[in-house]
């Protein structure tokens, strides 16, 4: 889903053009202080100021009540990814066997040092886009989970959460760029802000701080990665969930 993705010639689905990339990767190094790798499309190396949680839609938007308002969470097709603590990727094994989920298979990885995130075009760009809405579906009904984890009528559309800062009164996009493959930003970051101190840690644990615990954020995506395997297992076909064992 990370890997390099082919060269961009053409109207290749999700392609920045080149211009923009070089606007995309000034605005990444500058304006926040990431490094990015070499290369196009622009890519985040991570490992470095943060690591990534990697979750379906349905566990990302619950997970965003686990979040400070400034943590970055941005979205890439059906799936959310979050910004941790850098050095929280290496602990994810180990904190999943301590919160008993190591034993189950879970639809959730995180990304750190020596991997790279696709970068996220910046808010200004991505709100030129089309914001279609994003609907999660609820484990618990028919009806859909809004980010906030409201449940919405049966059918009914999430409206997409509203930008910080200058942009609040306009949504951000969750969709076009999103379902071509292209990354967008759900929360964006702000540039000037330190985001270490905005990202769940393992350290947050117990602490008076104002960051994230990284120990309930994980056990709340486990539990949603969980629920949503038990409601696709239940959805196949008899003769399809035997041949699955």
């Amino acid at each position: 889903m990370f890997g390099a993705l082919p060269s961009v010639t053409g109207r290749t689905p999700g392609a920045i053009p080149r211009p923009r990339r070089c606007r995309v990767r000034r605005w990444y190094e500058d304006a926040l202080g990431w490094p990015t790798a070499p290369g196009d499309p622009v890519r985040l190396a991570l490992g470095v100021r943060f690591d990534v949680l990697d979750v379906p839609a349905e566990a990302g938007a619950v997970a965003l009540r686990r979040l400070g308002p400034r943590s970055p969470v941005a979205v890439r097709g059906g799936r959310v990814q979050l910004l941790v603590a850098a050095g929280s990727a290496e602990e994810l094994p180990g904190l999943l066997e301590w919160l008993d989920w190591g034993t189950l298979p879970l639809d959730l990885r995180a990304l750190g040092s020596g991997a790279c995130l696709q970068a996220p075009l910046p808010p200004e760009a991505s709100l030129r886009e089309e914001a279609p809405s994003l609907r999660v579906p609820d484990a618990r009904s028919a009806g859909g989970t809004d980010v906030a984890g409201v449940p919405s009528p049966p059918g009914a559309d999430v409206p997409p959460p509203r930008a910080p800062g200058p942009g609040a009164g306009r949504p951000l996009p969750l969709g076009r760029l999103g379902s071509q493959g292209a990354a967008v930003w759900l929360r964006p970051p702000e540039p000037g802000c330190e985001v270490e101190a905005s990202l769940p840690t393992l350290s947050a644990l117990g602490g008076g701080g104002d960051a994230p615990d990284l120990v309930r954020l994980v056990d709340t995506v486990a539990t949603h990665c969980h629920r949503v395997r038990l409601r696709r297992a239940g959805a196949q076909p008899p003769a399809s969930r035997t041949q699955g064992r």
